[in-house]
């Protein structure tokens, strides 16, 4: 084989095509033929080449120079692809074309596929959410018990980990109600909890203290007739 062919064939050098265009160009509204026209015209521009002609550009693909033409029309018609215009010094004008177009419909497309990703993840959750409460309980939960879960989340913005870690902490103290979670809900959100760390040290230290002031009247007892009662925060 002769070397300077292969010198040649390396020097044209490759083209980088986005995963996320090959993967969903059909989402875009894109059909093969069309995916293909504006890749060559993508491969022209980067070769120094702003503005191949529909013969060009047929000559590298298996439709008709006529065919072309009608697919850059409709490509340019259905905002994949525009014709910009620039004056040189000498006052010339020449025409180019764009893929803008494409590239902000493609940015479009993976917002909206994030924010559809993010609305499937939260819906899942809120139903985990809802399994784990009917868990805990042992029963079904009430219309109003599903409506103060919804609001926790909807009106209150508790995150749904914050929500699962106040529902352990009832557990742990031994009172399996929507009161007292959602007391636990406000005290932590007043004190700044985000955090699933956050809400254990708080719970350890709230629990330590509770243990601590059920002492304190029994040594009261020997010292003095007047106890001092315990402030329980959760029942307020």
């Amino acid at each position: 084989m002769d070397k300077e062919n292969i010198v040649r064939w390396f020097e044209q050098g490759s083209v980088s095509i986005p995963k996320l265009l090959m993967n969903h160009y059909a989402e875009l509204g894109l059909n093969e033929v069309e995916f293909m026209t504006l890749m060559h015209i993508y491969v022209a521009v980067e070769g120094g080449n702003a503005f191949p002609t529909p013969a060009e550009l047929s000559s590298k693909m298996s439709i008709s120079s006529t065919g072309c033409m009608e697919t850059l029309r409709s490509l340019i018609q259905r905002g994949f692809l525009t014709i910009e215009q620039h004056h040189d010094q000498a006052s010339m004008i020449s025409e180019t074309y764009s893929l803008k177009p494409l590239w902000e419909k493609l940015v479009y497309f993976m917002v909206k596929e994030t924010q559809h990703q993010s609305v499937e993840v939260q819906q899942q959750n809120e139903l985990d959410l809802y399994s784990i409460f009917e868990k805990e309980f042992g029963r079904p939960l009430s219309p109003f018990e599903c409506e103060t879960l919804t609001m926790w989340v909807d009106q209150d913005h508790h995150d749904i980990v914050i929500i699962k870690a106040a529902l352990r902490e009832a557990v742990m103290s031994g009172k399996l109600n929507f009161r007292y979670i959602d007391r636990i809900l406000f005290e932590w959100k007043k004190n700044g909890i985000k955090t699933i760390e956050q809400a254990r040290s708080y719970g350890r230290k709230f629990r330590q203290h509770q243990q601590q002031s059920k002492k304190a009247p029994t040594i009261e007892k020997e010292t003095s007739n007047t106890s001092v009662p315990f402030f329980n925060w959760l029942e307020q």
